[in-house]
């Protein structure tokens, strides 16, 4: 893998196409992406329940320039729209996570999830299929038994390729209020899911039962003052995760030391500045997204204009801070109004550890390298993002005179905002979801 230091400033480019559509409804705004363990295949879920999976373009000889790029291999749909008729409950059929499981044949699984139901899904390809039945004719239908006078050995013909997806099980009825992520065991025999108040481990052989690992809820609704907001296992060790609240705080808990994880063994949380305190603080210290490092040893949390770095053995502050808008701290008070203070957004690692990314308003994202300390901002939009063209960072201005490269704060458009972003696992190829738009950029090739 390239160190990525050599390419700053961020030189990303786009493939041939940005995948989207001109119009596009509500149903067609992405809510998920995520790349598998190997980086071949790059799944996205959006608001009409539908999963769109796509797979890296095999390197060609006499186009050796398309390797970078990412075609549809399989849509399905995951989820519908249910009700509950108990709670007068509509459930939505909008994706709000996807993780893919490790590889261990030639067939792909994943789990999807809604507000309320997980499903294991399995891809696979077929390009034979079965002929010459003793029972049935080559249409399908029924032979007498009476006119089958000799016995045939069926054989396999080749066919067009076809990938079929088919859900191999269905986790229901464990959460009352809605799931806000999935995170995979490396055990790869378990999962969690998490909602506002609760974490459940499930087997993924086993759908009829979980455990309730994590119970916050109070015998008093009232006295309710925060609620999980995420949670995902340790890359290596199967017996570690960590939640985040609404507070800020972290929480990593060992499922050795108890049945219940009510206690937890280590509590993160940054000591809150008196002096900057205002009536926003707790909604902007609330976390929106906790991610374990590969090598395991660092935290990573996003709240609304700070993205975290923590070192697992030191709870007291975290180690590093990158301001992703500062610029919009002046701006707390409309954006409560037009409740944009309530975005989730999303944080993700590169390969290495040593980048994160993050998204932003005006369908802008962030890029700090740990190691230089150097940031960028870079904008996915259709009209900088023309195939093999290098994206030129972005800079906003916050008052004063503006130069001629600069964007007024002013100016942003805060209905367009990266909420969903993924790293490709080895490589230096990042997807990021706008509305209902998926770009996909990799590192400049020489």
């Amino acid at each position: 893998m390239k160190c990525f230091s050599r390419y700053l400033p961020y030189l990303f480019r786009p493939p041939s196409t940005i995948l989207s559509s001109t119009c596009h409804t509500e149903a067609d705004i992405i809510s998920t992406v995520e790349f598998n363990s190997s980086g071949e295949l790059l799944a996205t879920g959006d608001k009409g329940g539908r999963v769109v999976v796509f797979q890296r373009e095999q390197e060609s000889k006499s186009q050796p320039q398309r390797r970078g790029e990412y075609n549809v291999y399989s849509t399905f749909q995951s989820h519908e729209p249910e009700f509950d008729y108990l709670k007068s409950l509509e459930i939505e059929e909008k994706i709000n996570k996807i993780k893919w499981l490790p590889q261990q044949n030639a067939a792909y699984f994943l789990l999807s999830t809604n507000d309320k139901t997980v499903k294991l899904w399995k891809i696979s390809e077929r390009d034979k299929r079965p002929e010459g039945y003793n029972l049935k004719d080559e249409d399908g239908r029924i032979r007498d038994p009476s006119t089958i006078t000799s016995l045939r050995v069926p054989v396999l013909q080749p066919m067009d390729l076809m990938v079929e997806a088919t859900a191999r099980r269905v986790f229901s009825n464990a959460h009352t209020y809605h799931i806000n992520s999935i995170s995979v065991n490396s055990d790869l025999q378990t999962y969690i899911s998490t909602d506002d108040l609760r974490v459940n481990l499930w087997n993924l052989e086993i759908t009829d039962r979980s455990f309730n690992i994590v119970d916050i809820k109070p015998a008093n609704m009232e006295e309710l003052t925060e609620v999980i907001t995420s949670a995902e296992f340790h890359p290596q060790q199967c017996h570690t995760f960590a939640y985040s609240s609404s507070k800020g705080s972290i929480r990593l808990c060992d499922m050795r030391q108890a049945a219940l994880c009510d206690k937890h063994c280590k509590y993160f949380e940054e000591p809150e500045d008196p002096s900057t305190r205002s009536f926003f603080s707790e909604i902007i210290s609330s976390i929106s997204d906790v991610k374990f490092s590969h090598n395991g040893r660092y935290l990573m949390t996003r709240d609304y204009l700070t993205v975290k770095v923590w070192d697992l053995q030191m709870e007291n502050k975290p180690l590093e801070t990158y301001q992703v808008h500062d610029y919009l701290r002046g701006k707390l008070c409309s954006l409560y109004e037009n409740d944009c203070i309530f975005d989730k957004f999303e944080c993700v690692w590169n390969g290495s550890d040593s980048v994160i990314m993050t998204g932003s308003y005006n369908n802008f994202f962030r890029m700090f390298d740990r190691n230089t300390k150097r940031d960028v901002t870079l904008e996915a939009s259709r009209e900088n993002s023309k195939p093999r063209a290098i994206l030129k960072p972005r800079k906003v201005c916050v008052g004063g005179k503006r130069r001629k490269d600069e964007i007024s704060v002013d100016s942003l458009d805060f209905s367009k905002k990266i909420l969903h972003t993924t790293w490709h696992p080895h490589e230096n190829i990042i997807a990021v979801a706008a509305t209902n738009n998926l770009y996909i950029f990799q590192d400049k090739v020489n």
